[in-house]
């Protein structure tokens, strides 16, 4: 019962970061980090719930970042939350998010769909973390789509009619700033990212290379043989296997079961052994 992988409402998550331990905990997690994006925000109000509710808690992030132009998410565990230099990057990549919030907004006016900027803000928690999850629900609510999948789908995917490019933190540096402040930085679902066997290889080598040391092997809800694939892959890398649910909400149309990852596959071995007061799952 580990989730080193969830989201609250500091970033795009539906509950509050108290309420994700607290669900956590009657699910039976006995491990839990909460990684809401670029955001420490919400681990102080979580820490103090899953103390209450006698489960292990360790700090999280899920940091956007750029590689080769594409996006790929870096979580980063069990670090010095006060670290400057990452508060500073985190701070960065956040500003970033607003610039990018009004530029998708012109694209949709354009289309005649207007207020997108002020209507997903009034929709996020923390107007620092707008993200294209609040745009796509209020894309939804606006009647512009059915649900947030066609969202994406129809406006705000790679492609589609509001995506914008945008360049979020160097690859390297999210993963240098999570070893400066004492983590261990984890490429997060690595099947998830629409790149061809050879980029994955390249992308674990380069992360491998920049001092990456783990792969999330259970992601949300991935297939058994994705969660094989990715096992041999972190053996092939000599990298460490994490497990995440990558809940976002209750009935959400992506993510596990929050507190809950399979266990891993025999030949894995798990991050959760090397932090710095280890976790023996069973």
């Amino acid at each position: 019962m580990i989730d080193l992988h969830c989201h609250s409402t500091a970033s795009d998550g539906a509950l509050a970061p108290a309420e994700v331990a607290a669900l956590a905990a009657a699910n039976g997690c006995r491990l839990l980090a909460l990684t809401d994006h670029d955001c420490t925000d919400g681990l102080k109000q979580a820490r103090a719930a899953a103390e209450v509710h006698g489960i292990r808690f360790i700090s999280g992030v899920e940091i956007s970042a750029t590689w080769r132009e594409r996006t790929v998410h870096i979580v980063g565990l069990d670090f010095d939350e006060a670290d400057a230099p990452l508060q500073t990057l985190l701070a960065q990549i956040r500003r970033g998010r607003t610039e990018r919030l009004h530029r998708i907004a012109e694209k949709l006016a354009q289309k005649g769909i207007h207020g997108a900027a002020e209507g997903a803000l009034s929709l996020a928690a923390n107007p620092e973390m707008v993200s294209r999850t609040h745009l796509a629900e209020w894309l939804v609510r606006q009647g512009h789509a059915r649900n947030p999948h066609q969202a994406f789908a129809k406006y705000l995917g790679e492609g589609k009619a509001a995506a914008v490019a945008h360049r979020w933190a160097d690859f390297a540096e999210a993963v240098a700033a999570i070893n400066r402040a004492g983590g261990i930085a984890v490429l997060a679902h690595p099947m998830r990212y629409k790149f061809s066997a050879t980029a994955r290889r390249n992308l674990l080598q380069e992360f491998k290379n920049a001092g990456g040391q783990a792969l999330e092997v259970n992601s949300g809800n991935c297939r058994p043989n994705e969660r094989i694939d990715c096992a041999l892959l972190a053996d092939r890398f000599g990298l460490l296997a994490s497990s995440g649910s990558d809940f976002h909400r209750i009935g959400g149309y992506s993510g596990g079961v929050l507190g809950i990852s399979p266990e891993l596959p025999p030949a894995c071995r798990p991050v959760w052994a090397h932090f710095k007061v280890p976790f023996q799952a069973a």
